[in-house]
């Protein structure tokens, strides 16, 4: 644990030498003791006890700087304070946490279960066959919702890609500008098909695969693949840039296709 957390003094003096850090030079006593919660005599006597021990150096009336073992040891606690942040985070209430699966089979509330995704969605079988396992919280039926906790394990799964479709705006063919085949093709080896603009929309119906979301299309597409989904995108081409910014925004991979 962060020597930050080991005691209240500790804590104080990381607080206070990170706040004069973020206020050098000109260093208010009232301000500092209003944002860490003490007195300003007490951050007068936390000052002159960081000036001692050479993490501050005094440069006039109110006027401090951290010195290269100030900022050093703020460095050592906040790289302290982080990893333990990710261990309660990641290792704590990772495992604490309830999540939301489909029954595979009959499920009782405290059996064991493998979890899997499948078309996006975490699916839990009872038994510990899989890498990912958890903990039933509920009873539930096989197709029925049950509640997991105490996730252990990572669940095996490669991320999908995101095929983006071009469709010609309206004032240069719109949806009859398109090729229906490849269109049809491209939707057909896809796990979810998404739309953004009114071409879009109506050259998917076209090809009898209507949009199951017309609005927020690269944002949803983003979410898709990162469970591991196959994802066609018909966008016309004015919204092109809506699209892929939020599939970069979302590290996903993506190709471009269509006119």
């Amino acid at each position: 644990m962060s020597d930050a957390l080991a005691d209240k003094r500790t804590a104080s003096r990381f607080r206070i030498l990170a706040e004069i850090a973020d206020r050098q030079p000109a260093v208010s006593q009232g301000e500092i003791a209003d944002a860490v919660g003490v007195t300003s005599q007490a951050v007068s006597e936390y000052i002159r006890e960081l000036v001692d021990d050479g993490l501050v150096e005094k440069e006039g009336r109110s006027r401090y700087r951290v010195t290269k073992e100030g900022v050093d040891w703020l460095f050592r606690e906040a790289k302290s304070l982080r990893r333990y942040v990710d261990h309660v985070t990641d290792d704590v209430l990772e495992s604490l946490q309830e999540d939301a699966a489909i029954a595979v089979e009959d499920v009782t509330a405290g059996d064991t279960v493998s979890l899997s995704l499948r078309d996006g969605l975490l699916h839990a079988a009872p038994g510990e066959q899989g890498a990912a396992t958890g903990v039933a919280t509920t009873d539930a039926e096989a197709g029925t919702d049950v509640g997991v906790t105490g996730f252990e394990g990572v669940i095996d799964m490669a991320p999908g890609t995101v095929t983006v479709y071009q469709i010609p705006p309206v004032r240069a063919g719109g949806s009859r500008g398109i090729d229906d085949a490849a269109l049809a093709a491209a939707c057909e080896a896809a796990d979810l098909v998404l739309a953004s603009g009114v071409e879009a929309v109506v050259a998917l119906q076209q090809v009898d695969h209507s949009p199951a979301v017309s609005a927020a299309a690269g944002e949803v597409a983003a979410a898709a693949a990162g469970r591991g989904q196959e994802v066609v995108v018909a966008v016309t081409r004015d919204e092109v840039g809506r699209v892929t910014d939020a599939l970069r925004d979302g590290d996903t991979e993506y190709v471009v296709e269509g006119s």
